[in-house]
């Protein structure tokens, strides 16, 4: 066999022999795969693959991290109080009043008996006849005067009672120790409440009225005919201690105006004559203490009631 033939048919025998080896490997690495596919459910020996082919666990949503809270304590209630022992002064018991010695009693007489009256008919307490005898007229008349003073009630003068009566009254004119006085009627309701110069043209009286208690009473005259006092509810509203009239060009002492120019003042003719005259609508007073005590009491605003009893 030539040379070229014998090299042929040994390259054909040995690409043969590559092409059995090919197909050989590609027949044993199919037959691989389905043996793993086939034995799926079997354990697999080697080590860890257990673990690999373990299905992942279902994702979950992480627990939320609890955020720590503070919780204040309560404030406790405070201590009650701690009781302090205080003393306590025991008030002293207000002493009871007791009465003076008698300086004029029932049974007395004289002419301070006389004057005692005179002072209590002043503020409406002594409304009977002026005499010299400290009688019961007199000593009820005491009584009540004591009482409505909170003075220990004995019917008796002592130093405490007649100061108070000489700071409420003025010192009796002769008119009135002599029982030439007029008598006061009763008094207008108008008259019961506030600061008020009530003026009674019945009876001829003025009374120094305060709450409803006559604190002074005075001989009063008014206006003639042809000017009469005007009568109602007035208002002190000018006040003149040593007036003299421009109209008449006379003096009016202790002027207390409360309706145009008519006013409540001293008038010196009233004094010397009495009622025989008259004033020109004023109202006069005769008694120059009592109606001088009057006007340091009387105040701008206060009222003047004018009326009949």
């Amino acid at each position: 066999m030539p040379l070229l033939r014998r090299l042929s048919l040994a390259l054909g025998l040995a690409v043969a022999l590559v092409l059995v080896a090919v197909l050989g490997a590609t027949a044993l690495g199919g037959s691989g795969g389905h043996e793993r596919s086939d034995r799926a459910g079997v354990a697999d020996p080697r080590p860890g693959a257990a673990a690999e082919r373990r299905p992942a666990p279902p994702a979950t949503e992480p627990t939320p991290r609890s955020t720590p809270t503070t919780t204040t304590a309560p404030t406790p209630p405070p201590p009650p109080p701690t009781a302090t022992a205080t003393a306590t002064a025991t008030p002293s018991p207000t002493p009871e009043l007791v009465p003076g010695p008698a300086l004029l009693s029932p049974g007395d007489d004289g002419a301070e008996v006389r004057e005692l009256q005179a002072r209590l008919a002043q503020i409406d307490w002594f409304d009977a006849g002026l005499t010299d005898h400290y009688g019961e007229i007199t000593e009820a008349a005491v009584r009540g005067f004591q009482d409505k003073r909170a003075i220990p009630v004995t019917g008796e003068v002592d130093q405490r009672t007649m100061d108070r009566l000489l700071a409420m009254t003025t010192e009796p004119t002769d008119a009135e120790l002599e029982g030439r006085t007029q008598q006061a009627g009763a008094l207008d309701p108008r008259c019961l409440q506030g600061r008020v110069i009530c003026v009674d043209k019945g009876t001829s009286t003025l009374r120094w009225v305060v709450d409803g208690e006559v604190l002074r009473t005075l001989d009063a005259r008014f206006g003639a005919a042809g000017t009469p006092t005007r009568e109602g509810v007035f208002e002190v509203y000018r006040m003149s201690r040593d007036h003299v009239s421009s109209l008449y060009d006379t003096a009016m002492p202790y002027a207390m105006f409360f309706s145009g120019g008519q006013a409540v003042h001293y008038s010196p003719d009233f004094a010397a004559t009495g009622y025989a005259g008259a004033s020109h609508g004023c109202v006069n007073t005769r008694d120059l203490a009592g109606v001088a005590a009057l006007f340091d009491e009387v105040r701008l605003g206060d009222d003047v009631v004018v009326y009949w009893s």
